[in-house]
C-alpha cells in the first residue's frame, strides 16, 4: 500500500534560494551604500589629531634663515701694487684707525719719488736764483731812478734861476735856452725811467708768480708721490677687527687687489635669504622676530637686494631695541618674517589634512564626538602654525587635522577610543 509523502514547507532548495537572493540583495545594498557617499570607517582616536577652531591673533609670516654680519665692513685693497715685505698684524686682530697692517715695496714708485724730489729741488734753486737776479735788477733800476730824480732837480733849479736872470736881462737868451733844454730833457728821462721801473715791477711780479705756481705744482706732485709711496703701508681706515686677511710675505699684489676686510665694531645686522616667490611682497619696513637665549628680539628690513641668484634674493635687517647679549658674527638665526599686520581671525591648526584636501574640506566632529564627517571650508592665508579660516566652521568646532592619506573616499569616520 502506497504511503502519501508530506511535502515540506521549507525545503533545503528553497532555503538555499532564499539565502542566495538575500546575499545578492545585501551585496547590491552594500554596493549602493558604499557608492552613495555614505561610506564609513572606524578610526582609533589615538592615531589622529583633533583640533579646535579658535578665534585669535593671526599674522602671515614665513620662516627664513639669517646670518649675523657687522653693521659695516670696509674692504682693504692694494692702493698701489708691490711685494709684501712685512706683516704687522695677523687675521682677527683688533685695530684702531691708522694702525699699520702690512708693508709693500715698489722700487719703481720709490725711484719716481726720488726723481720728483730732485726736480722740485732744482726748480726751487732756479727760482731762488731768478729771484736774486730780479732783486738786483730792481735795485739797479732804483739807483738809476735816483740819479734821474737828482739830475731833474738840479736841472729844474738851474732853469728857475736862469729864467729869473733872463727876465732881469742879466743873462742872454742862449744861456737861458740851454737851461730850458736841459730841464725838458731831464723831465723826459724821469718819465722814461718811471715807465721802465713800472714795467720792471710788473714783469718781476709776473715772473715771481709764475715761478711760485710752478713750484707749487711740482710740490703738489711731490706730495702726491709721497702719498703713493706712503700707501705702500696699508693702514686701518677705521676702528675694527681685521678679517679675511689674504697676504703673505713675498707675495706680489697688483694695484686694486683684495687684501682683506675690516669689520666695524659699531653693531650688527642680519642678512636674510628669501625665496624669489616673495620678491613682490618684501619691502623696507617689514618686521620679523627671532628667539635667542630664550628671549624674543625684533628685526626690521632696511634694504632689499632685488638681484635673484639661484632662486633667492637677500635683504638686510636691523635690530630693533637692545642687541642680544653674546651674539657673534656668523651666527645663523631662524627668523619669522611677517608679511602682514596682525589681525583677529578664525584659526585652523596646520596639519597633514591639507595635502589630501587642498584646504577645500575637512572632517568635522559631531556634537557627541563619536563621528566625523566631511565639511566644506575655505582657507585663506597661512603661517607656520595656522591657516586662516574664511568660512565653513565656527569657534568651538572640532576637526581632524592629521593626515587623511588612508581614508580614500570615506565620507564619515566612526571614532573609537
Amino acid at each position: 500500500m502506497d504511503r502519501v509523502i508530506e511535502k515540506k514547507t521549507w525545503s533545503n532548495k528553497r532555503l538555499m534560494t532564499i539565502a542566495g537572493i538575500t546575499g545578492v540583495v545585501l551585496l547590491v545594498g552594500g554596493s549602493i551604500f558604499f557608492t552613495s557617499g555614505k561610506s564609513k570607517l572606524n578610526v582609533d582616536t589615538e592615531r589622529i589629531t583633533i583640533s579646535e577652531i579658535k578665534k585669535g591673533p593671526f599674522q602671515e609670516f614665513i620662516p627664513v634663515n639669517g646670518v649675523v654680519l657687522p653693521l659695516s665692513t670696509i674692504y682693504l685693497d692694494a692702493i698701489e701694487g708691490g711685494r709684501v715685505e712685512e706683516k704687522y698684524v695677523e687675521d682677527g686682530a683688533m685695530l684702531k684707525k691708522g694702525d699699520p697692517i702690512l708693508r709693500l715695496s715698489n722700487t719703481d714708485l720709490e725711484l719716481s719719488l726720488a726723481n720728483q724730489q730732485t726736480a722740485v729741488f732744482n726748480v726751487l734753486t732756479q727760482m731762488q736764483i731768478s729771484r736774486d737776479q730780479a732783486q738786483q735788477n730792481t735795485i739797479s733800476k732804483l739807483n738809476s731812478m735816483a740819479d734821474v730824480d737828482n739830475a731833474l732837480k738840479e736841472a729844474e733849479r738851474v732853469y728857475n734861476l736862469d729864467k729869473r736872470l733872463y727876465d732881469q736881462k742879466a743873462i742872454g737868451l742862449q744861456e737861458y735856452q740851454s737851461a730850458l733844454n736841459l730841464y725838458n730833457y731831464q723831465l723826459r728821462r724821469k718819465r722814461l725811467a718811471s715807465q721802465i721801473l713800472k714795467q720792471d715791477t710788473v714783469s718781476t711780479s709776473a715772473q715771481v708768480k709764475q715761478s711760485a705756481e710752478s713750484y707749487a705744482n711740482m710740490k703738489g706732485t711731490l706730495e702726491l708721490m709721497k702719498k703713493k709711496v706712503g700707501d705702500l703701508i696699508v693702514r686701518a681706515p677705521i676702528d675694527g677687527q681685521l678679517t679675511s686677511m689674504d697676504a703673505e710675505i713675498g707675495q706680489s699684489k697688483n694695484k686694486g687687489e683684495h687684501l682683506g676686510q675690516l669689520d666695524a665694531q659699531n653693531g650688527f645686522k642680519v642678512q636674510v635669504d628669501v625665496e624669489e616667490h616673495y620678491l613682490s611682497r618684501i619691502f623696507a619696513g617689514l618686521k620679523g622676530d627671532f628667539t635667542f637665549a630664550d628671549k624674543t628680539y625684533k628685526l626690521v628690513i632696511k634694504k632689499v637686494f632685488t638681484q635673484v641668484t639661484s632662486g633667492r634674493f637677500k635683504v638686510d635687517m636691523a635690530f630693533v631695541g637692545e642687541l642680544p647679549k653674546g651674539i657673534r658674527k656668523g651666527q645663523t638665526l631662524q627668523i619669522r618674517l611677517a608679511l602682514s599686520d596682525e589681525t583677529t581671525s578664525l584659526l585652523v591648526p596646520k596639519g597633514g589634512f591639507y595635502q589630501q584636501t587642498g584646504g577645500n574640506w575637512i572632517f568635522k566632529l559631531s556634537e557627541d564626538g563619536k563621528t566625523a564627517y566631511k565639511t566644506d571650508i575655505q582657507l585663506g592665508r597661512y603661517n607656520t602654525d595656522n591657516y586662516e579660516l574664511l568660512q565653513g566652521l565656527k569657534p568651538g568646532d572640532k576637526v581632524i587635522t592629521s593626515s587623511y592619506e588612508n581614508y580614500g573616499d570615506i565620507q564619515e569616520l566612526v571614532l573609537k577610543k
